[in-house]
């Protein structure tokens, strides 16, 4: 197995050749602040938190999408990213309605728990309180357009997990969106097999089952891992089961 060894804050790291940033901060025991990313899916750079400092580049690196190398001088807690990430954070907020206190993922919201990560007690940009629908076409689940942040998750775990490709973003700049089938109600896409894969993958409460209310959403984060895992060592094959 061929290693890398690069320098993260000061201290020598060895790393697996072809492990992104994101993978050799975290062996490192570094914890980087991610929205987009979620183990067990292909990584986007979208959400731009995970930005780092390599010696040499003349701009930040998104760490979930950038390749470890070898000699690499890597800094990850600077004034300049900290910055950076505050702002993201405010930025999102400041682009939806993001009313924490009704929302079904309240307590267990990975942009709230990044705001208080980053020290945001405010936004200092105005907030833009865009006019957005909520469909609740869908027998099982809602999707609050609202809450949405674009972080394309959902989409992923329906392309790569479930097969189905439900998802899409629609339009460009401020007028985004998530589209269900060809830009038709969620209940009424027919590709859509209500597996839920979507919904847990969710990192708000933009994704949510019919029956949650505020504070009750709960996301299985490690979903998407234990599914790719599973498939590539080849269980529940021929065993009629699928994973809880």
């Amino acid at each position: 197995m061929s290693v890398h060894t690069l320098s993260i804050d000061g201290r020598p790291v060895a790393v697996e050749a072809g492990a992104s940033l994101l993978a050799a901060c975290r062996g490192a025991g570094i914890a980087l602040p991610t929205l987009c990313h979620l183990d067990g899916l292909t990584p986007v750079g979208a959400c731009r938190l995970c930005l780092v400092e390599v010696e040499g580049q003349a701009r930040p690196l998104a760490a979930c999408v950038s390749a470890a190398a070898e000699g690499q001088v890597v800094r990850t807690d600077t004034a300049q990213l900290r910055q950076f990430r505050r702002m993201a954070v405010e930025l999102f907020f400041a682009e939806g309605n993001h009313l924490c206190a009704v929302c079904v993922a309240n307590g267990a919201c990975e942009l709230q728990d990044l705001a208080v990560a980053v020290g945001m007690d405010h936004s200092r940009f105005p907030a833009r309180w865009p006019r957005r629908a909520v469909d609740a076409s869908h027998p099982l689940f809602t999707l609050d357009h609202n809450r949405c942040i674009l972080c394309s998750r959902c989409l992923r775990a329906c392309d790569e997990l479930e097969g189905a490709h439900v998802w899409d973003i629609a339009e460009r700049g401020e007028h985004c969106r998530l589209v269900a089938g060809l830009d038709q109600p969620w209940g009424e896409v027919a590709a859509c097999t209500s597996c839920g894969q979507c919904v847990d993958a969710c990192p708000t409460g933009a994704l949510f089952r019919r029956q949650e209310s505020a504070g009750d959403h709960q996301p299985r984060r490690d979903r998407a891992a234990v599914l790719q895992q599973a498939r590539q060592q080849k269980l529940w094959r021929n065993q009629g089961e699928v994973p809880p």
